[in-house]
């Protein structure tokens, strides 16, 4: 009887206190940014059949929806142009009301370590940085590192403004490039959401189902070592670090991810698949913007790296709306977390300027390969953004030709008209060629915007 009453009593505390339960997933707080001239989702959760009513205050339009009987419920709002800070309540049986909101720009970065990289890790210049970072108008979510056998409805954290305390812990990638992008867009507010995991390779940050259903995908996600410092199964970050916030209104996605990859054949069909599933799960063909991995020493293989590299050069003509910048001049092969952070984010933030927000004329990518054809001996190799095209030490030893026999040799190389024109002694008839092609190697040949090409194999 006694055990009866107990239960009684605590249904009675827990039946209270979900009445007066209008509640939002933490995506959703004090300091956030919210996208600009957009239909933003906002959700949470309240007894079934109990109304909530929200108003915005940049325009004080108030917005009803009745919860459904899984205690859920959404609502889909206008934001403004840009501007803040403004409040948005919330009204059911209680009241909550959302401070210092602001509307922007926000920017999903992920990835693994070099992304997650931040001050206090010690990158270039990073405490003189960190002393200017106070910056009300940028402001950071910081995901932390969980993993979870199913998709998760909520998430730890909080947003926080930029001051030389929050900025020290946060992607440096992500910094530089929200402060990049504001001296254009004349400081509209940036909002950035972090979800890392150093040494974690990309089939945990997709749904597990993704990998389960692609027989290539999945062979190749068996080879993956279980290792000390992250897990390795497809799903897991995916699940408790990404899905919780599927469905807020993002302006597109940075990413740097790869080097826990090396060795795969197909890290191009991995992160293509990576990318339509967060495509699908937001129901927003967003822009997809990545890092190209650092040349490295890795292992006794001597193309492990440079194969991913080149797999996600591939991934420009396979996905839509994807970009990449190429860091190989301002890398180092012997550390596999380069230090200057700084250019990688500007980069990256050009790249976007150009191809979001239409406000960048400069070139923003290095060269690319276009195709390649051949004239008796000679191999001509065209390339997109190519405008100046020139060699850092007036000659090019890297670039090789091969014959059908598919055997590589090094090949004399001259720019004329924005091509180079290989030959070599010892292919007589050029059915393929490569570029930059070893994991250390980084590229000698650049754009008049001093950027470099990335590495390629191709066949005639």
């Amino acid at each position: 009887m006694k055990n009866n009453i107990f239960k009684f009593a605590f249904f009675l505390l827990i039946s209270s206190t979900m009445m007066a339960n209008v509640t939002l997933p933490n995506i959703f707080g004090d300091n956030m940014v919210l996208q600009r001239n957009a239909e933003v989702k906002i959700w949470g959760w309240a007894n079934p059949k109990e109304e909530i009513r929200l108003v915005s205050g940049w325009n004080n339009q108030e917005y009803k929806v009745v919860a459904n009987n899984q205690a859920q419920w959404e609502l889909h709002i206008k934001t403004p142009q840009a501007g803040g800070p403004y409040t948005i309540s919330l009204k059911g049986y209680n009241e909550v009301v959302l401070k210092n909101i602001l509307i922007g720009e926000v920017w999903l970065c992920s990835g693994q370590s070099n992304m997650e990289m931040s001050v206090s890790w010690g990158i270039d210049n990073g405490e003189e940085e960190m002393k200017m970072a106070t910056n009300p108008n940028i402001r950071f979510f910081t995901v932390p590192k969980l993993t979870a056998t199913s998709p998760q409805n909520n998430l730890l954290g909080n947003w926080v403004e930029s001051t030389p305390e929050t900025m020290k812990n946060f992607s440096a990638i992500g910094y530089f490039f929200a402060k990049r992008l504001q001296e254009d867009l004349k400081d509209i507010p940036i909002g950035l959401i972090s979800s890392n995991w150093g040494g974690t390779p990309a089939e945990i940050w997709m749904p597990e189902e993704v990998v389960q259903n692609d027989p290539v995908l999945l062979e190749n996600a068996k080879k993956l070592n279980e290792q000390e410092y992250g897990p390795r199964q497809p799903g897991r970050a995916y699940n408790a670090m990404i899905y919780p916030f599927t469905g807020f209104k993002i302006a597109g996605t940075l990413w740097y991810q790869g080097e826990s990859n090396v060795g795969s054949l197909v890290y191009d069909k991995t992160l293509s698949a990576l990318i339509t599933s967060w495509r699908k799960a937001w129901q927003d063909e967003f822009p997809f913007y990545f890092v190209q991995i650092a040349p490295y020493k890795t292992g006794s293989n001597n193309f492990s790296n440079v194969t991913v590299r080149n797999s996600q050069r591939k991934i420009l003509k396979e996905v839509p709306k994807t970009g990449m910048v190429v860091t190989s001049d301002i890398s180092d092969t012997i550390d596999i977390h380069p230090k200057n952070k700084k250019d990688v984010g500007i980069r990256l933030a050009n790249l976007t300027l150009a191809d979001v927000y239409k406000m960048n004329n400069t070139i923003v990518n290095g060269p690319l390969f276009k195709d390649f054809k051949v004239e008796k001996n000679k191999a001509i190799i065209s390339f997109d953004y190519a405008d100046g095209l020139y060699f850092k030490n007036k000659t090019s030893n890297q670039f090789e030709l091969a014959g059908a026999d598919g055997i590589f040799y090094s090949a004399e190389a001259s720019i004329k008209n924005n091509q180079v024109i290989l030959v070599s002694k010892k292919v007589s008839d050029p059915a393929k060629v490569r570029f930059a092609w070893g994991n250390t190697i980084q590229s000698d040949l650049f754009n008049k915007a001093n950027l470099p090409a990335s590495c390629f194999t191709e066949e005639f």
